[in-house]
């Protein structure tokens, strides 16, 4: 874990990071102690240490003629923070759902990032209130598992087609043959549909960015509905078939389900 970059993304500045990262490492510190272990420059380095005393990050004392320093105990800092954090999340949320109003549109959206993709997914099956049909990897599975559990304690019927190896306990669920999968590129995609509502179908590799596509689209939304419920059906069917039914189908047909053995 990069700790520097850590406490700059929660509002540390680089110096105060720095002094702050010093002090956890050996204190009580005096300034110009702190500028040589942290790397501060001493012209720079009791600036910041004002700055983290006003903002209670760090403790000051006077012994003789110096000035003794001493950090926050970092459960106090996060704690405090994560409390600051919440309030703060608390009043945005109040204040844009205030400004927000959701309109209903055919158009094609597009979005772009992992966390946004998920968040978005993730928001979909928290307001879900019908049938919800999901296509998940196994990273999917496990970043939307919590929602999606969710969604099948309220009653909700979630049809799921997996194309990983880990398994999912709820509603009705089915494991892609790995072969098809293959063949029809399915192995990084998400999709997130939603009975008269919204669709998000992903596609990501290691070297691209996660990008969804997202619809209201009548017709979009049921035809991406249609694969993951024929494919179910599919499956209900192949569990069925015997031995010699399976003898029966072409050898690249058979190949695909022969596949889900493995």
């Amino acid at each position: 874990m990069d700790l520097l970059n850590e406490l700059m993304q929660i509002g540390f500045t680089e110096y105060e990071a720095k002094i702050y990262l010093a002090l956890l490492r050996d204190y009580p510190a005096t300034g110009y102690h702190l500028s040589k272990t942290s790397g501060v420059p001493r012209s720079m380095v009791y600036e910041n240490l004002s700055r983290l005393h006003a903002r209670g990050m760090v403790l000051e004392t006077m012994e003789g003629r110096a000035t003794l320093y001493r950090p926050l105990p970092p459960k106090t800092l996060l704690s405090r923070h994560e409390s600051e954090h919440e309030r703060l999340i608390s009043g945005l949320r109040n204040g844009l759902e205030a400004l927000y109003e959701e309109t209903q549109d055919d158009r094609v959206w597009s979005i772009e990032g992992r966390t946004s993709v998920i968040a978005y997914a993730n928001r979909m099956l928290q307001e879900a209130n019908s049938n919800v049909y999901l296509v998940l990897t196994d990273d999917d599975l496990a970043a939307l598992r919590e929602d999606i559990t969710a969604a099948c304690a309220r009653g909700l019927k979630v049809n799921t087609l997996l194309t990983g190896e880990d398994d999912l306990d709820c509603g009705r669920v089915a494991r892609h043959p790995p072969l098809e999968s293959e063949l029809q590129e399915l192995t990084g995609t998400l999709l997130v549909a939603i009975e008269h509502g919204e669709v998000l179908i992903a596609g990501s590799t290691a070297k691209q960015v996660m990008r969804a596509t997202i619809t209201r689209n009548p017709d979009l939304a049921l035809i991406a509905r249609q694969f993951v419920w024929m494919e179910l059906f599919t499956q209900r069917i192949y569990a069925r078939l015997g031995s010699d039914l399976l003898e029966r189908l072409e050898p690249e047909d058979r190949r695909i389900f022969e596949s889900l053995d493995r």
